[in-house]
């Protein structure tokens, strides 16, 4: 009965020892004297992309059984080079040798970190037994983010309005990164950074986005996101052109003439679009509402600025019948609303003088009748006020004087005679005038004639100067013969004396 239970229980221990991989049921068996196995790397780290070697060798002497590559242990372990063949990824350094078990990982991924065994079997009746293994060398992979991409609004935006930019990189390890914006070389503040687990647990991703006011000079600025992360010798860029979504409406000004134009005579329309960005824009001209056919359009020209600017014009001739026309020139940009001018052609009836500058001539009439009344009043006045100073001068300086000389009086002689020549003197100081005035002399019995001597002859005998003296009474002289002062040396006054 003893030796039945001793057979039934090594076939149930021989049954267990079966489940166990056949390499794990020589853990701790005995190494035979003078064989030894070398693991010598303990810690590796390599950048994804790049090729990992693994170092292994062994000495000669050791049992039948084949020298594998192991990641991981017990449960978890993964052959990774097997003698028999591995992945088309892992490869031995020196092929056939007995004793360099070196192996080359290439196109390293993340999802190859962890540890790696260098592993000694030998055969045995029911499969391989572990034999000796090395230390292990524990490989962490770093991992490159990926060149960043950078997105804008997927509409253009006007100058005054925000837009949101993103920033995204993916696929690297570890998790530590940064990422820096600017516009125009200035640093940008970011709204927010994410860094988010990728697909495997051995990679992360990141986004940033920032949020930018657009300005009408930004036609020519740029966008940049800079990362930077622990696998990079240098940081990874990516720029953005905001003249990829911006967009700068036109302004439009339409010339047309001033007032009536002639009749058949020709008249130009003009439209100027001003200060827009992007260069495409459409310019329509109607009449009356009516599509006019104008041919080629003209191409727009580029501002200093890298904005654009166009001019268009129509040409039509002032016929009667387009008297109170309505053009239009109608502007499309970027497929937005369009924006109309308008215009009325006025025709000047038959007769009529053409006015195209009326308003403005009129204008300008009126200014130059309003100056030239002004100026005329204030020379006026200047000539009054010289006028009267000069006469106030003239009067007060060289007022005329009559001075008579008189006999003295006898008191026998109290009676005028009516004698003609019985002439009374008087001598006149006058300041010198010519006058034109034709020479009058009264020849009456009620008259007496005073002499007025002057120091100048007149120049003819009509350039006389006479003086009418009104007197109720002069004293008369002895009866002498009227004297007749030389016509070069005297002028003459009559004076009217009153008889008593």
């Amino acid at each position: 009965m003893a030796p039945l239970c001793a057979a039934l229980l090594a076939r149930l221990l021989l049954g267990q020892l079966s489940l166990v991989p056949a390499w794990l049921s020589g853990v701790g068996a005995q190494v035979g004297p003078g064989f030894e196995l070398r693991q010598p790397q303990k810690e590796m780290s390599v950048i994804a992309g790049e090729t990992l070697t693994l170092t292994c060798t062994v000495t000669a002497g050791g049992p039948l059984g084949p020298v594998k590559w192991l990641k991981g242990w017990d449960s978890g372990s993964e052959i990774i080079y097997d003698q028999k063949g591995s992945s088309s990824r892992v490869i031995r350094t020196v092929n056939n040798s007995n004793t360099d078990f070196t192996i080359l990982i290439r196109d390293v991924r993340p999802e190859d970190a962890g540890t790696y065994y260098c592993v000694k079997f030998r055969k045995w009746d029911t499969g391989d037994q572990l034999y000796q293994r090395g230390e292990g060398t524990v490989v962490s992979v770093q991992a490159r983010p990926s060149t960043p991409t950078l997105s804008g609004p997927s509409r253009r935006v006007e100058p005054g309005k925000t837009a949101s930019f993103t920033c995204k990189t993916g696929g690297f390890f570890p998790r530590d990164i940064s990422v820096r914006w600017s516009k125009n070389g200035a640093p940008a503040e970011a709204e927010l950074t994410n860094v988010t687990p990728g697909p495997s647990n051995f990679t992360y991703n990141m986004s940033s986005t920032v949020t930018v006011t657009l300005q009408k000079g930004d036609v020519r600025s740029e966008l940049s996101c800079e990362v930077q992360h622990a696998t990079l010798t240098a940081p990874l860029n990516r720029s953005y052109h905001l003249s990829q979504i911006l967009r700068v409406p036109p302004s439009v000004v339409m010339a047309e003439p001033q007032g009536p134009v002639g009749l058949n005579k020709t008249v130009s329309f003009t439209c100027d679009v001003q200060g827009f960005y992007p260069g495409n824009v459409t310019v329509t001209w109607l009449e009356n509402g009516t599509e006019m056919n104008m041919g080629s359009s003209p191409q727009p020209t580029e501002t200093p600025e890298g904005l654009f600017e166009l001019r268009s014009t129509v040409v039509v001739q002032a016929v009667q019948e387009k008297n109170g026309s309505v053009f239009t020139c109608r502007v499309v940009h970027e497929g937005q609303d369009p924006i109309s001018r308008n215009a009325v052609l006025w025709v000047a009836a038959s007769g009529q003088k053409e006015s195209n500058t009326s308003n403005t001539n009129d204008g300008l009439l009126f200014i130059y009748v309003a100056v030239g009344v002004v100026c005329t009043v204030l020379a006026l006045l200047v000539v009054a006020i010289l006028y009267l100073i000069r006469a106030k001068q003239s009067k007060g300086k060289s007022s005329p004087s009559a001075r008579l000389h008189e006999p003295e009086k006898s008191s026998g002689t109290t009676t005028q005679e009516s004698d003609p020549n019985n002439l009374t003197y008087a001598d006149l100081n006058f300041t010198k005038e010519k006058k034109n005035i034709q020479r009058i002399i009264e020849v009456s019995q009620q008259s007496e004639y005073a002499c007025i001597q002057s120091s100048q002859a007149p120049a003819s005998n009509d350039n006389l100067t006479y003086a009418d003296l009104d007197m109720v009474h002069l004293s008369k002289a002895p009866r002498r013969p009227a004297p007749c002062p030389e016509e070069t040396t005297s002028e003459y006054a009559s004076v009217q004396i009153q008889r008593q």
